[in-house]
């Protein structure tokens, strides 16, 4: 690779890097001319509703790949339970003995722990998942861990981009979004689907509750179902920071069609980008994509667009018209759009009861009738809309057979299942007793029993006694923005100064905001999403005193954390355990409004700083399993105090997160 610095090479032109769910995308993007393709495996993944690929699978698209001078990435960039480290261990192993990847795309740090273990030499990424939103983090990664690229975070503005890359080491390179679907939720941070029944968006099992109806002062709309991120021509403003060496297109799950037509379009964008046909025909391509309508978000500072518009139809697919029903009843659509045979559209919307998918049988001039054969299928109401979510365009076709053929001749021989064991870290039994740790929002008012722990606010600081702020524990934000970076470090500076040594920070990448200063008590919160002792293992290298495990986990997994952790450990088990968090203000909904789920679930959200908190009225309340908790060895049993808005109404029944559920 060039240096970081050479803008003017040929070779660092960023490459344009393609999802794929399944072999037929996998072809297309190597027809488009894709330089990268990132793919799942059949577990492990962020996406497990795409089809994802068996081990063997991918070592024959591997040979295809190389064959074409295309990096293959391989993203394994879930949270990883204790019980799963030998299954992801083996599977490293035998990814690496048969795929042989040219990276792997990691959230868990254990993952980085078995890559290492297992002998796996190519580079590893960072999933945007992580949030890396810190310059200094930049360096800090670079130094701990053996990361080559960080995939930023979808809401960074350009100028934001910038200010990162200026931290970016040489030997480390950035990845950013230009296409695809956005989250409500900032990547990383979203528990509501797991909230709701284990199904994790940390485990690729997400059922996308932000995609459905709300009701608020008795308005139902869908208050936080986002447009989808479409930098299209203002991608080309990315070439000019050369650390971004990848553009990234979202959609694992999108079909063959999605992924010819965006890798074209950004590729074109990427070599011409002062070409004024070649701009205007990969615009052409992106508005025809299939994918939903697009808003490039908050690329441009100075003009952010708000993805979340509750008027607007949010459905996924091109529009190609809407339900009438004849003389006698029958339903059909005046297509909008010539339909191929073999066409995949969908009638209605996917999260709706009454939506039916189905194949063209034929081909439809734009403007025909086609008329529905309800039969064994649920009625099909008038008005509803008509989407075409895959086009079988005869040349594609084509070139999918070509591939299936080349797929079919070459031989993958199958290598022996693997008698991998990773080595587990020591473990370190707790030389304190369980205590309570209560975290307030405010300064409590008189003496209080238990630990004392304050949410890091810089106007606390003239309100607490120097004497106390050396014995509490201040809590981090779970983010912190590029643009709030140098206030948090000046903030910690104070503290440090006044007597403060002991941090709870809810990012382990926050921990490049601190001095490298002895005595001071550095622990990750809770938001870190730990699940495992590999990945405690590798913040104990990188000098945490402790560490809170998510209290996303089930009993089991809770409970065998501190028996194997080679850090002290601390568990929430009280207080408002947010939904999600969120860069975007959902236009339509104040602050602290109720907000009701289609299953009359109440919901409600506050601002702090740029980041949105969207609570469930219930509070997590695991108080009933103390015991067991400090039996189990924790160290800190956490209770956050935040006052319900008053005009919430307080409900009957709380919630054990997932503590009686099998984590999805």
């Amino acid at each position: 690779m060039t240096d970081n610095n050479n803008a003017s090479s040929e070779t660092t032109k960023p490459e344009i890097m393609a999802p794929a769910g399944n072999k037929d995308v996998f072809y297309a993007a190597l027809e488009a001319g894709a330089d990268s393709i990132y793919c799942g495996l059949k577990s492990f993944s962020a996406r497990m509703e795409a089809e994802n690929f068996t081990l063997e699978e991918l070592g024959k698209l591997s040979q295809l790949a190389k064959g074409q001078n295309c990096r293959l990435y391989i993203a394994l960039n879930t949270m990883i339970t204790t019980a799963e480290i030998t299954s992801v261990g083996k599977l490293l192993k035998e990814l690496k003995d048969i795929v042989d990847p040219e990276a792997l795309i990691v959230h868990d740090l254990a993952v980085i722990n078995l890559a290492r273990q297992c002998g796996f030499q190519k580079d590893l990424h960072l999933s945007t998942l992580t949030n890396v939103s810190l310059k200094n983090a930049l360096p800090f990664i670079a130094k701990n861990y053996p990361i080559k690229r960080i995939v930023l975070p979808r809401e960074l503005s350009l100028d934001e981009i910038k200010t990162l890359a200026a931290s970016c080491p040489a030997e480390m390179e950035l990845e950013t979004f230009v296409h695809g679907a956005l989250c409500y939720s900032i990547s990383g941070r979203c528990y509501w689907s797991s909230w709701l029944g284990g199904k994790s968006g940390l485990r690729g099992r997400c059922v996308q509750p932000c995609r459905r109806f709300y009701t608020v002062q008795g308005k139902s709309k869908r208050f936080f179902s986002c447009l989808d991120l479409g930098l299209d021509v203002l991608s080309k403003t990315l070439l000019s920071i050369p650390q971004v060496r990848a553009w990234k297109i979202e959609g694992r799950k999108k079909g063959a069609h999605y992924v010819m037509s965006t890798i074209r379009a950004y590729r074109l964008i990427r070599d011409n980008p002062e070409n004024a046909q070649a701009k205007k025909t990969a615009s052409e391509l992106l508005s025809r994509c299939l994918g939903r309508k697009t808003t490039n978000f908050f690329f441009l500072s100075q003009n952010p667009k708000n993805p979340v518009q509750p008027d607007e139809d949010t459905g996924s697919g091109l529009p190609a018209g809407k339900v009438s029903k004849n003389s006698k009843g029958h339903p059909f659509i005046r297509t909008h759009e010539d339909i191929l045979i073999k066409d995949l559209l969908r009638v209605g919307y996917q999260d709706l009861p009454g939506h039916l998918v189905f194949k063209s049988p034929t081909f439809y001039p734009r403007g025909s009738k086609i008329y529905f054969n309800p039969k064994g299928k649920k009625h099909i109401k008038k008005g509803l809309p008509v989407f075409l979510l895959d086009r079988k365009d005869p040349q594609l076709e084509q070139y999918l057979k070509s591939y299936r053929k080349k797929f079919d001749s070459l031989n993958q021989q199958h290598q022996r299942k693997t008698n991998f064991q990773p080595q587990l870290p020591q473990t370190k039994a707790s030389s304190f007793k369980s205590q309570f740790m209560d975290v307030w929002s405010e300064p409590p008012t008189g003496k209080t029993r238990y630990t004392y722990a304050l949410w890091f606010k810089p106007q606390m600081l003239k309100r607490v006694n120097k004497h106390i702020l050396s014995k509490i524990w201040l809590w981090l934000p779970p983010v912190i923005w590029p643009s709030e970076e140098e206030k948090w470090q000046r903030w910690i500076s104070f503290a440090l100064k006044d007597g403060a040594s002991r941090f709870v920070i809810n990012s382990p990448w926050q921990k490049a905001l601190f001095p490298e200063k002895n005595g001071l008590k550095i622990w990750a919160g809770p938001f870190c999403n730990l699940a495992n002792p590999l990945a405690l293992s590798e913040l104990f290298e990188s000098g945490f005193s402790g560490a809170f495990i998510s209290p996303e986990l089930s009993r089991n997994s809770l409970l065998e954390m501190p028996k194997s952790s080679p850090l002290p450990t601390g568990i929430v088990i009280k207080g408002f355990w947010p939904l999600c968090l969120s860069r975007i203000n959902s236009p339509a909904i104040k602050e602290k409004s109720i907000i009701q789920s289609p299953k009359k679930e109440i919901s409600w959200m506050i601002k702090y700083h740029q980041t949105i908190y969207h609570y469930s009225n219930q509070e997590l309340d695991l108080s009933g399993f103390s015991n067991e908790l400090e039996d189990a060895g924790y160290t800190f049993l956490a209770r956050l105090h935040q006052t319900r808005p008053a005009n919430i109404p307080k409900p009957k029944t709380f919630s054990t997160f997932n503590w009686h559920n099998q984590l999805l």
